[in-house]
């Protein structure tokens, strides 16, 4: 027994260091000035500073009426563009009113109509009492599960008609009777309406389009019907509506100019502000490129000028308050500037988030002065609401299962199939150029790379780094380096992969001990710098707020990332100058990245992309998908497709291993062999088949 302790005792000893190893943890307290998952955060809203201080001094060098028109202008043309562009053709609305209400001192009356063809819309329109026509406002809900039935949405369209204003208020993409993805028994599948609006999102990105888009469209729609209204005077039209009906509002009343008078509420603070606090919200509160090309809350309130303005805000919101007077501020001199200051004003009170009565009131008497020309102040009295079941306006409760119609996921899946038979075959060098325009990558800055720690494993040593691939970012790349590497052969560079991979007696040693180097890259935002937000939504992802900041700035997070792999090239070359290249193994959500570098740089001289997305019009055609967002390129399937980028890759090794649905789910070796056709037949022209390999095989291999 005493010749075995030395042994034993060596195993324990072994054990502990295979356990500390184990870990990998490279950034531990005080390695970086902000915490690992705030870094991304934190880099963004520093890039976004100097687009602010621009788009101020623009703002400042406004000193005429001509000035503020031509901002105005351009301003609108760009924003469009960044919906998307909208319909140029207004389709039949084909409405139809399905109930009437006679109430006290008004009616409300059930439409259906299409904002665009076979695709629902279910609306509430209250029309007072009394000589016509009428002043008619546009009532856009927030984020209420039960849209134009809940409360709020109800006081305030009652508060309106009882004080001689029609009001029209419709139920959003997926809230009320409209929500877009329902179960087999008809219920909605996702927990809330933002997450819907954010999964929308994903796709309506890769075709082109926004979810914001939709939105617009159908508040524009909304108000062709309510001033098609014989009752209704079309030259007297407002617009009001509280968190998302307050973010819709503000959109309509800039893009619209049959908007009279507008009163957003609880929406309105600034874009700088509302990074700095509660982030980006949903999809449709985040418009593409809004901060580089100067679109700020400011800008949406005097795109409307000099139309009258109320912009109602809360001392308590979680929409910035300070942010709501800045804005207030920028638009009170605008608008005085043009010479009527005083049809732009602010209405605060003391209270939370929400459509409480002090701002309906606030927003009915805005209304009365500039639709009705009386400046009074009514109150609002006691009224009764009507239950949810009452204002229905479909038989089954959801446009979809009553009229078997569009949803809007259904619209963006017809888009990625028009795009498809539209999309030009490109060669690998014109596909290239696409890519680099489509990423829009920064060019080269030096690399600074701190070496953390060297440790020494059987074998090999363990080489951990953090490379500044630019200012303020940070990437962590673990380096395996066998004791005698092979000579000749490619750096394999995981991309996305676990650090469990990393561990003693894991797959990355088996390479090692097969002489091959083996770096682990985590790109910004990956790993260890994941964002720290809690407990997050699972289906928009851990970094959903990032990849918003991110498409504001025209910088998609994914172009980031690829940006970072591209730079790890440049330092991993510098200490293995033999490496015949780089062997990429992209996992997960390192797929895309792996293969828009590839696609662009020839040192990369094979692939393998395991446990990824299949393809991009997979996610548009799947209404549900799992953190995809931040892999998104906005209109990227105007252009390319992921198995695209594969068969540009054609005659360098490629392998892709147990794809996955949008879900997060194996695909089938069938639907694997479908969406790779073009690639398979790509590498057979080139008679390089046997370096493609398709295996759909769910057993994970490394």
């Amino acid at each position: 027994m005493r010749s075995l302790a030395p042994l034993a005792l060596a195993l324990i000893a072994l054990a502990a260091f295979a356990r500390a190893d184990d870990d990998l943890t490279v950034l531990k307290p005080g390695v970086l000035q902000v915490a690992p998952g705030k870094q991304l955060d934190e880099y963004l809203r520093d890039q976004a500073k100097p687009f602010f201080d621009a788009r101020r001094q623009a703002v400042a060098a406004l000193k005429t009426p001509a000035d503020v028109a031509r901002r105005q202008s351009d301003l609108k043309a760009q924003f469009r563009a960044a919906l998307g562009g909208l319909p140029v053709e207004k389709t039949a609305l084909n409405p139809r009113v399905v109930g009437r209400d006679q109430r006290d001192g008004y009616a409300v009356e059930k439409v259906v109509y299409e904002s665009r063809p076979d695709h629902h819309v279910t609306a509430l329109l209250y029309l007072p009492d009394g000589p016509r026509p009428f002043p008619g406002v546009l009532v856009p809900c927030g984020h209420s599960a039960n849209g134009k039935a809940a409360e709020t949405y109800q006081r305030i369209s009652i508060l309106l008609a009882k004080n001689g204003l029609a009001a029209l208020c419709y139920d959003p993409i997926g809230q009320g009777e409209r929500v877009q993805l329902l179960n087999d028994q008809g219920k909605p599948i996702t927990k809330s309406s933002t997450v819907e609006h954010t999964l929308l999102g994903v796709g309506a990105l890769l075709v082109g389009r926004s979810a914001a888009g939709y939105r617009v469209w159908d508040g524009i729609r909304s108000l062709d019907y309510l001033a098609s209204r014989p009752e209704i005077d079309p030259a007297r039209l407002g617009c009001t509506g509280n968190s998302g009906g307050g973010t819709m509002t503000a959109y309509l009343m800039a893009l619209d100019d049959r908007i009279l008078a507008a009163a957003p509420s609880c929406y309105i603070t600034s874009l700088e502000r509302l990074f700095a606090t509660i982030g980006p919200q949903d999809a449709e509160q985040n418009i593409t490129g809004q901060v580089a090309f100067g679109l700020e809350h400011a800008d949406l309130v005097t795109l409307h000028a000099p139309k009258p303005t109320l912009l109602s805000v809360g001392t308590k919101d979680f929409f910035d308050v300070d942010g709501s007077w800045i804005t207030f501020r920028e638009a009170k001199k605008i608008y005085g500037l043009l010479g009527h200051g005083e049809r732009v004003d602010l209405f605060e009170s003391n209270e939370p988030h929400g459509f409480t009565k002090p701002r309906r009131e606030a927003c009915m008497r805005w209304m009365r002065r500039w639709l009705l020309g009386n400046d009074d102040a009514p109150t609002e009295p006691e009224f009764a609401i009507a239950a949810d079941k009452a204002v229905q306006c479909t038989a089954t409760g959801q446009v979809l299962s009553t009229f078997h119609g569009k949803s809007a996921f259904d619209l963006n899946a017809d888009r990625a199939v028009e795009l498809a038979k539209r999309r030009p075959a490109r060669t690998a060098g014109a596909l290239r150029a696409e890519v680099r325009k489509r990423l829009a990558l920064p060019s080269p800055q030096p690399i600074f790379v701190n070496n953390h720690e060297l440790s020494e494993r059987v074998g090999y040593n363990l080489d951990i780094w953090t490379l500044a691939t630019e200012p303020g970012v940070v990437v962590i790349d673990r380096l395996f380096r066998p004791a005698n590497p092979a000579s000749g052969k490619p750096l394999v560079i995981y991309v996305g992969a676990e650090r469990s991979l990393g561990a003693p007696g894991g797959p990355i040693e088996k390479r090692v001990a097969a002489g091959e180097v083996v770096a682990m890259i985590e790109p910004r935002g990956m790993g260890e710098t994941s964002p720290d937000h809690g407990k997050r939504p699972d289906l928009t992802g851990i970094d959903d707020k990032e990849a918003f900041l991110a498409l504001s700035l025209n910088r998609p997070l994914l172009a980031q990332r690829v940006y970072d792999l591209i730079q790890s090239f440049r330092a991993l070359q510098r200490t293995d100058a033999d490496a015949s290249g780089f062997h990429l193994i992209g996992i997960g959500l390192g797929g895309p990245i792996v293969l828009h570098a590839a696609a662009l740089d020839d040192r990369v001289k094979s692939v393998e992309i395991e446990r990824s997305v299949v393809s991009w019009d997979a996610v548009v055609h799947s209404p549900i998908s799992r953190g995809q967002l931040s892999s998104v390129l906005p209109g990227v399937l105007e252009s390319y497709d992921l198995p695209d980028l594969a068969a540009a890759l054609s005659p360098r090794p490629l392998t892709i291993r147990s794809p996955l649905d949008p879900t997060g789910k194996p695909v089938s070796q069938a639907a694997l062999e479908s969406a790779y056709a073009a690639c398979r037949a790509a590498y057979k022209e080139a008679n390089f088949e046997d370096k493609l390999q398709l295996n759909a095989e769910s057993g994970v291999r490394r």
